[in-house]
């Protein structure tokens, strides 16, 4: 394998890995709108939640991987950002909270920043 060759391939697996974060932050997004809309059972809910909740806990995991290739700064604000969309969920799970809107847009707003 040359150079240029192996490059391309870390360059292909990295785009695929982000095309794998951006599916799963889809789904968790649609689960939190059919939630906000009230279309989902209250197990359906819980499972909503923690399927948000299990999402994130995994970036996080990710981000604090001496392996992973972000700047440390930035990995320190997602790794905040991830801190905060685990307890806003708990919240919700828990009944102390009803809000889902700013849940939804952070998540998009991570969602739409992967390139």
């Amino acid at each position: 394998m040359t150079l240029a060759s192996y490059e391309t391939e870390i360059a292909d697996s990295g785009r695929e890995a982000r095309e794998r974060e951006r599916d799963a932050l889809n789904y968790g997004i649609d689960l939190l709108k059919c939630l906000q809309a009230g279309e989902l059972t209250p197990i359906e809910q819980i499972e909503a939640l923690l399927f948000i909740r299990r999402l994130w806990t995994f970036f996080i995991q990710d981000l604090s991987s001496p392996r992973n290739g972000l700047p440390e700064a930035l990995r320190a604000e997602l790794i905040s950002i991830g801190l905060w969309i685990i307890r806003d969920a708990d919240r919700l799970r828990h009944d102390k909270a009803t809000d889902v809107d700013q849940l939804i847009a952070v998540n998009v707003t991570i969602r739409d920043a992967l390139t």
